[in-house]
């Protein structure tokens, strides 16, 4: 099992990179990790009872998530292995904040890494932290400047005296790997019989008795069509994310997979080379209690940076940006983002909204405009009446009934649409503005 606690920081210097089991990967580099200065005897986040100092305590985004993804359509990272979706902090209640701070919206995420001597994190993330469409870079810039940004121990004025401009992105990628080498979810899986397979299926009390078994908590398992694609584990955090204790709790929430005839379909390409390492297995004491702490400020420090909004965008939910649950859906009704909505060829726009119409179930439905059947084409891009037709599917957020595609519910566009104009909406976040999409009843 995990240990009670997961401690990073100086214990782990000159300590091996190594992977979810099983994998064979090069030196650790957190040896030249930056230190807070913070002490880990102190409460975890979400169980203060006094206003504690935001360098060395998180908050109000307490609740950490890390979400695994295991994606075969197409297939990303080794074919024994679950990848990095990012590490989220959530407030103690379930909502959550995003881009906390534009100016530091860093670009470049390799580069950075590169020149702050986290080179062997950069190869690791190249392996097991991609991108299904292949855009790494836009991936991992999205998860530091969407989240990473809103972390209070990691604001630029915690940081020692004279840290380099970007050294708390930094450190925030070589903890969120960190985090990951100890939760090898596809290793507690095989361990308990429970593989990739193209004609087996499994309970879901087989597969979160099978991690919890390995683990000591519970976390949340999210399918897409009835098939696994998500793991969500959860965590209090005590001191800075800089290098403090990961205290591991059970998923506040289930995910969205059903109770029985779960498919774990096999990944195509290769296996992660094999190692005896394996992650720490001993008992853990969990926790429920949750209490809201006070927000953080934010400070100024520029790289080459993309700004997109001046102001912290503040989303209801449980479960972070990809959030969990199984609504029913609607058989029409108009679909609206923060600021207008689709129009019926799918674009986004703040003009008269399109009425949407609905077939199938939350898990599994197809939608059609006045226009046509719509569909995501090759390049993301989502239309109607152009001859596409895809499979969406649908998850419950803040009382919402959100758009996903291909179990995502991020979508993005280049630009806020004004007066007449009409934008594309992609479904990825490699735009400028990303966006969710809510169906609403008509």
């Amino acid at each position: 099992m995990l240990a009670a606690t997961l401690a990073l920081g100086a214990a782990l210097a000159g300590s091996a990179l190594a992977g979810p089991s099983p994998v064979s990967v090069g030196p650790l580099d957190l040896f030249k990790r930056i230190s807070s200065g913070c002490s880990t005897n102190g409460p975890a986040s979400c169980h203060n009872t006094t206003t504690e100092d935001l360098c060395c305590f998180e908050s109000p985004g307490g609740l950490l998530l890390q979400t695994q993804f295991w994606d075969t359509n197409p297939s990303t990272g080794p074919s024994n292995s679950w990848t990095i979706h990012g590490l989220w902090p959530d407030n103690c209640d379930g909502t959550f904040t995003e881009s906390c701070d534009p100016s530091r919206a860093y670009t470049g995420i390799s580069t950075l890494l590169t020149d702050q001597g986290a080179s062997d994190t950069l190869s690791y993330m190249e392996q097991y932290w991609v991108d299904i469409n292949g855009k790494n870079e836009q991936f991992w810039e999205h998860e530091w400047s969407v989240h990473g940004t809103c972390y209070s121990t990691l604001e630029p004025s915690c940081l020692p005296s004279g840290s380099a401009k970007g050294a708390e992105a930094v450190a925030f990628f070589q903890t969120v790997v960190k985090l990951f080498q100890t939760l090898p979810t596809y290793q507690w899986l095989a361990d308990a019989g429970i593989t990739p397979s193209s004609s087996k299926t499994y309970t879901l009390s087989a597969l979160t008795s099978a991690l919890k078994s390995a683990s000591g908590v519970t976390p949340a398992l999210n399918c897409q069509s009835g098939s696994l694609n998500a793991v969500e584990w959860y965590f209090n955090l005590k001191g800075s994310l800089l290098d403090g204790t990961f205290v591991p709790i059970d998923a506040p929430s289930a995910g969205s997979c059903g109770s029985s005839g779960i498919k774990y379909p096999l990944k195509s390409g290769s296996p992660a080379s094999t190692t005896t390492s394996k992650a720490t297995s001993t008992s853990m004491t969990t926790s429920t209690s949750m209490t809201t702490s006070t927000s953080k400020t934010t400070s100024t420090s520029t790289l080459k940076t993309t700004t997109t909004s001046t102001t912290p965008t503040t989303t209801t939910s449980t479960g972070g940006s990809s959030p969990t649950g199984t609504p029913s859906i609607p058989t029409s009704g108009t679909i609206e983002a923060e600021t207008g909505g689709l129009l019926s060829k799918g674009t986004w726009s703040t003009q008269t909204l399109a009425t949407y119409h609905f077939t199938g179930t939350a898990q599994s439905f197809t939608m059609t405009s006045s226009k046509g059947s719509c569909g995501v084409d090759n390049d993301g891009s989502l239309s109607c009446g152009s001859g596409l037709s895809s499979t969406f599917s649908a998850v419950s957020s803040g009382g919402q009934i959100l758009l996903a595609y291909e179990g995502s519910t991020n979508w993005s566009a280049d630009n806020v649409p004004s007066g007449s104009d009409q934008e594309t909406v992609y479904a990825d976040s490699d735009h400028n503005e990303t966006i969710t999409l809510a169906i609403i009843s008509a």
